[in-house]
């Protein structure tokens, strides 16, 4: 494929609001999870909450939209000078030539939660001000995001578990290269709520402590919520040497199970080898790997597995910064392609919070510090619930 540019990325999560706050926790190691005090939930489990969503008013013309989910998507829209990014992109190609892919897991469902305490005790109806149009339906946060950037452009919200927003690099990718659009802002946005709480526990997948992935003790996830965004364009001619391209995009199906990941992780390797087929690269080229690192048993060694089958064992360092953020499902592949881009940008190799003993059955080189190095390529890995899998490959320029 040809390398796009991946610029203006910003990052809003438990480790806070912007670029900057992000790094600084990554710095120093900082982990955003604490216990679970969310809503009315009763569980015994720690959660990445983004504080001060609540204190959110979205913009008047787009009130309809007001939930959770589209406050923090506007919270993350505001950070690091995101929305004049888009206004000079759109001034450059036109408001109608640049598109809007996000992906998100749970939308607004917080927002259908609380409507539900409030039906009809006779007929069980949800209340007249409840929209499920502008808040639970998943491509309202498209609708918000496009409305809120005054973007006329094709708008698109993938929803494919943990996948969802590593898989709109793709869609964007394609429209671009279809010559439909000349640039897109991709990303995904993800809020917690009370379904995806109770139902992670239903499943028995919800430490009792701070997830520590790859340990050779970990025992299950830990739910964060975030926004992050970024802009994808084709590259100018007088590009930076230090500008970060999208250099390979990698998707498979396990088509194994509708819960559980292949053993031995046969669509992650394949989504894996598929982005670096897209790049051009082999497996050697890679300096650094973001893994999807859930903290599950099973999910970290499948992906341990495909690690060590295509990149040799310990050859590539890698870690999960899911130990700092949480598990942010539908945001996540746009969280890790952000911190990727960090990555690139600051030669940071992030050591995997609150993992304190790498599990020696799995064969991979598992950071328990952060190392400085400059990097030249970096992957990143998503991997969703029943098997929807994508991979990224990020790299300088020169």
């Amino acid at each position: 494929m040809r390398p796009l540019l991946f610029s203006n990325f910003t990052l809003t999560s438990c480790l806070g609001h912007g670029y900057g706050a992000a790094l600084d926790a990554l710095l120093q190691r900082r982990s955003g999870l604490r216990r679970c005090d969310f809503e009315t939930v009763e569980l015994d489990t720690w959660i990445g909450e983004v504080d001060g969503v609540d204190e959110v008013s979205i913009r008047f013309d787009l009130r309809d939209f007001d939930c959770r989910n589209n406050r923090l998507a506007q919270l993350g829209l505001r950070q690091d000078g995101f929305v004049d990014a888009v206004d000079a992109l759109a001034r450059r190609f036109g408001r109608d030539r640049v598109g809007v892919f996000l992906g998100t897991s749970t939308g607004g469902i917080l927002q259908t939660e609380l409507a539900y305490r409030r039906r009809d005790p006779q007929t069980g109806a949800l209340p007249a001000d409840f929209l499920y149009r502008t808040t639970h339906n998943p491509f309202a946060l498209a609708d918000f995001t496009r409305r809120y950037l005054r973007l006329q452009g094709p708008a698109a919200v993938a929803s494919s578990a943990c996948s969802s927003s590593a898989k709109v690099f793709g869609s964007a990718r394609r429209m671009i290269e279809a010559g439909w659009i000349d640039a897109a802002v991709v990303g995904g946005v993800d809020s917690l709520c009370l379904t995806t709480l109770y139902g992670f526990n239903s499943l028995e997948l919800l430490s009792s402590q701070p997830c520590r992935p790859f340990d050779a003790h970990r025992d299950g996830i830990s739910i964060g919520e975030a926004a992050a965004f970024g802009l994808l364009s084709r590259p100018p001619d007088n590009l930076d040497a230090d500008a970060i391209l999208l250099l390979g995009v990698g998707e498979s199906s396990d088509a194994y199970h509708m819960s559980s990941p292949h053993p031995q992780g046969l669509g992650a390797r394949l989504a894996m080898e598929g982005a670096l087929a897209g790049a051009g690269l082999a497996a050697a080229a890679i300096d650094y790997i973001n893994l999807h690192g859930t903290a599950t048993v099973s999910n970290d060694a499948a992906e341990g597995k495909a690690v060590a089958a295509l990149f040799g064992a310990s050859a590539v360092p890698c870690s999960s910064t899911k130990g700092a953020t949480g598990h942010t499902l539908g945001a996540a592949g746009a969280v890790e392609a952000v911190i990727c881009a960090m990555a690139l940008r600051e030669g940071l190799l992030p050591g995997g919070a609150h993992t304190a003993a790498a599990d020696p059955a799995i064969a991979v080189d598992y950071l328990l510090e952060n190392r400085r190095q400059r990097l030249a390529r970096v992957l990143s890995n998503s991997f969703g619930f029943g098997g929807s899998n994508c991979s990224l490959v990020f790299g300088h320029a020169r």
